[in-house]
């Protein structure tokens, strides 16, 4: 249907009717390729007769600007530029402005591959999605999207059956302390860390982050220019000692449960001391509580939340590794005083999460179905663990350092090569990976791959190594 066509005035309707298609199909309005409508809709629409619309088509026809598709309608031409060749009164050929646009901030640099969206093997915190119970999650999702509740608004906080679920969650499972009404449904871990940028941080306020650290941490904490502080590793995990010397903060972002990408995990004198320094120094730490639930051998420490009365951290978390990252949902938990703030964030910035998905999540969890997902998963993701390393072992002996911690979704090679090349390089070859010099802040900098063996076959896996030992020995 086109409803912007106006036909008034005393001209003929023909001429008006001509001009405006041909000017709309002149401005790309109405783009190569596309269909119009029949001239019996087009009549219907405009309330002229068929005859002045198959006299207009077949005009436009002649001069290039259309052509007929035998049994499938009328079409503008694809190659309009060079087609047309209009004879029409007042016609022009496609308006070219000489004005610019408005001037446009000068952006952050972040460093941002676009390549990292693909859903390739190897890809970094890609879950296996053949392995995900889809037939159950449809049964589930089929049951929600009848239900007339879940058509409408819900609330910029998330849906309550949803937060009770990860509140009891969070509680059994991490030790973390909180009710359902401080928990906020995010659209994903991203927009989380996001929404803390927008209300703790001020222009010149500081942020430390772990180096190597999570990426999408510093895009959000640092795309308003604040500046971010690199705090070093020590055994793969954050040193705690190293914060007294790096000055006041206003925020420090760590993955405690399982480094990104280093692997290490903060024991439980190194979260003390943490939790202690925060509230001595007047920052607040945001915990990214990564791949906690993919522990292969020991259980994960409890989370740095649980540990003292009104400590001041902000936990973060997602169903992006756990279910699907389709999903985009995620969740924060917050002290009391905190709640207002972000969720007046939330509502200017990207309002509701979508109910539906959340509705389905609430009852995956309290059917007992996510809890025996996680189960098949840590197991599945073990046995790829050992496998991938293995190969690894064998395969890149000399050529590679494999850091192995026993959790997560993937293993960092590390290694003295152009790693951002060589990355660029397995991607034309079908496997996806991360540099592990991207991760850090400065110059000072290791080399390595970071590759998530969780979404990879054992196919893929000696494919994709036997590709990394021909280039590796050729340089």
């Amino acid at each position: 249907m086109i409803d912007d066509i106006r036909l008034e005035g005393s001209t003929p309707l023909q001429q008006q009717l001509y001009e405006q298609l041909s000017q709309r199909i002149l401005r790309q309005r109405y783009l190569p390729g596309s269909r119009l409508p029949s001239s019996r809709q087009m009549a219907g629409d405009l309330g002229v007769s068929r005859n002045t619309v198959n006299a207009v088509y077949d005009q436009l026809k002649a001069e290039g600007f259309l052509q007929s598709r035998a049994g499938k309608g009328v079409f503008v031409h694809e190659d309009i530029a060079t087609a047309v060749k209009p004879a029409g009164p007042g016609l022009e050929r496609p308006i070219r402005t000489a004005a610019g646009l408005p001037p446009l901030p000068v952006p952050t640099h972040t460093n941002i591959r676009t390549a990292e969206d693909a859903n390739l093997p190897f890809q970094p915190g890609l879950p296996d999605l053949d392995a995900f119970p889809i037939r159950s999650w449809n049964r589930i999702l089929h049951h929600q999207e009848s239900r007339r509740a879940l058509r409408g608004y819900d609330s910029i906080q998330g849906y309550l059956p949803l937060r009770r679920a990860i509140a009891d969650y969070l509680r059994t499972s991490r030790g973390v302390r909180c009710e359902e009404h401080q928990v906020i449904i995010t659209n994903g871990a991203q927009q989380a860390l996001s929404l803390i940028a927008d209300v703790f941080l001020q222009a010149g306020d500081r942020v430390l982050c772990e180096n190597p650290g999570y990426r999408g941490a510093r895009y959000a904490l640092g795309r308003h220019g604040n500046p971010l502080v690199p705090v070093p590793l020590r055994n793969q995990v954050l040193d705690v000692g190293a914060l007294e010397g790096l000055g006041p903060a206003k925020l420090l972002s760590c993955t405690p449960t399982h480094q990104y990408p280093m692997g290490g995990v903060l024991d439980l004198a190194q979260r003390m001391a943490l939790v202690q320094w925060a509230q001595r120094n007047g920052c607040w730490i945001i915990e990214d509580d990564y791949d906690s639930e993919f522990h292969f051998y020991h259980k994960p420490f409890a989370a740095i939340q649980g540990m003292f009365d009104n400590a001041p951290v902000l936990y973060v978390g997602s169903f992006s590794k756990t279910l699907m990252p389709a999903l985009r949902t995620g969740y924060l938990v917050v002290p009391e005083p905190v709640i207002k703030p972000i969720l007046n964030a939330k509502r200017v910035s990207g309002g509701e999460t979508p109910l539906l998905a959340q509705a389905t999540i609430a009852e995956f969890i309290d059917s007992g179905q996510f809890g025996r997902h996680l189960r098949r998963m840590r197991q599945l993701y073990q046995d790829k663990w050992k496998e991938f390393q293995q190969k690894v072992t064998v395969e890149l002996d000399g050529l590679v350092h494999p850091v192995a911690e026993s959790a997560g979704m993937h293993l960092v090679l590390e290694g003295t090569f152009d790693d951002l090349a060589l990355s660029q390089w397995l991607e034309t070859c079908g496997f996806g990976s991360t540099p592990l010099s991207a991760h850090f802040i400065g110059k000072q900098v290791q080399t390595g791959l970071v590759m998530g063996f969780a979404s990879a076959s054992e196919q893929q896996m000696d494919d994709c190594l036997a590709a990394l030992k021909t280039r590796l020995l050729a340089t």
